[in-house]
């Protein structure tokens, strides 16, 4: 398995790069999120990648981020029908942020609008990934959409922390707020979390 590439930026096309490691050109194919992330030609540069291995080829995808390789391959895994080229447009077309919160609310409509996933795709999409994605899914996307301060930031990433360990949302906000007034606005994100994790 290749987990990653880091090496020279030989070319760069919306979907497909060259990357040179070592006097080996690598071949990899991108969604636009990550394009939009790399150095001019001739830069160095790291990519995250997928091996997908077929019968005919094996082909090497990347990705600028952890959160898009995560998404790419929870797509692939998990969602029937969707293989890597369906993949690699959902996430040409939509941010890791905004798709969960789209499945997280359901929203058909604007996954339908992904090029290439129709409205039964993205209903199955939902369908298969709103148990995985769940109510953190739609707070990080509902928070992305107001620009947060620093402390903003930090009790946002500590609800979502707490969610992730079980809380539902409005319990794990107020347990966060409650922990933030106890221990004062400059609270690690850490402290937070196991300041309501004692309470909790």
């Amino acid at each position: 398995m290749i987990s990653f590439l880091h090496g020279k930026l030989v070319a760069a096309l919306p979907t497909q790069v060259t990357v040179d490691v070592h006097g080996v050109g690598y071949d990899v194919l991108i969604p636009l999120s990550s394009f939009d992330k790399l150095p001019a030609p001739g830069g160095d540069v790291r990519l995250l990648t997928h091996l997908a291995i077929r019968e005919d080829a094996h082909v090497l995808y990347g990705f600028a981020t952890a959160a898009e390789r995560d998404l790419f391959r929870m797509l692939i895994n998990t969602v029937s029908g969707i293989g890597p080229k369906i993949a690699l447009n959902v996430l040409s077309g939509m941010n890791p942020i905004a798709f969960r919160g789209a499945v997280a609310s359901g929203d058909v409509k604007a996954l339908s609008a992904i090029s290439g996933v129709g409205r039964k795709t993205a209903e199955r999409i939902v369908v298969e990934l709103k148990d995985k994605i769940g109510a953190a899914g739609a707070w990080e996307a509902s928070s992305a959409e107001r620009a947060l301060s620093a402390g903003g930031q930090r009790i946002n990433d500590a609800v979502l922390a707490l969610m992730a360990l079980g809380f539902k949302q409005p319990e794990a906000h107020e347990t966060v707020r409650a922990a933030q007034t106890m221990l004062g606005e400059q609270a690690t994100v850490e402290e937070l979390v196991r300041a309501g994790l004692k309470k909790g």
